[in-house]
């Protein structure tokens, strides 16, 4: 009975270190940047290419976690210029990760994407597929629009420990 007991603790312990595992953050993004399409041959990145119009974000947030779970929630993602400026375009988004250590392979959400709201927001809450590595080297996420896959904001990796403020410099004198 005592075997019995043991084996029973083991399994509990491995299933929860396995839980455990997956529940680690794999790479995380805090702040986000806005497509400002210029006219510029060179806007695509790994591939995907830029949207085309200039494209805002107020803010962005976004885990992954080891094994591919993702949620990213952006904020006043809209048009920043044209004569749709301040609207969503009706667009929907969807995400996707490259690692430098697999090769910058796309690892995206759905490409049905979730509808921006009508300020902007949105929240999305997925798997990548295919799954990223246990690590990921220089992450890079793209916000994607739906209708053809480009890219129009990109996440701000959040470094551990982030990095020390800037000294505050003295007015100059009057």
């Amino acid at each position: 009975m005592k075997k019995i007991g043991m084996l029973f603790a083991a399994v509990f312990v491995l299933g929860t270190m396995a839980q455990s595992a997956l529940a680690q953050n794999l790479v995380a993004f805090s702040g986000g940047i806005g497509d400002i399409t210029t006219g510029s041959a060179d806007t695509a990145v790994f591939g995907v290419p830029a949207a085309g119009q200039i494209w805002v974000i107020r803010d962005l947030q976004a885990e992954v976690r080891v094994g591919g779970l993702i949620q990213v929630d952006g904020q006043g993602l809209l048009l920043g210029a044209g004569n749709g400026v301040g609207t969503n375009a009706g667009a929907s988004v969807f995400a996707t990760l490259f690692c430098a250590n697999d090769g910058d392979v796309q690892h995206s959400t759905n490409a049905v994407g979730v509808p921006l709201r009508a300020n902007g927001d949105f929240r999305i809450q997925d798997s990548l597929s295919p799954a990223p590595p246990d690590t990921c080297t220089s992450p890079v996420l793209l916000i994607r629009v739906t209708a053809n896959g480009s890219w129009f904001a990109a996440g701000i990796p959040f470094l551990t420990p982030p990095s020390p403020p800037l000294p505050h410099l003295p007015f100059p004198p009057k």
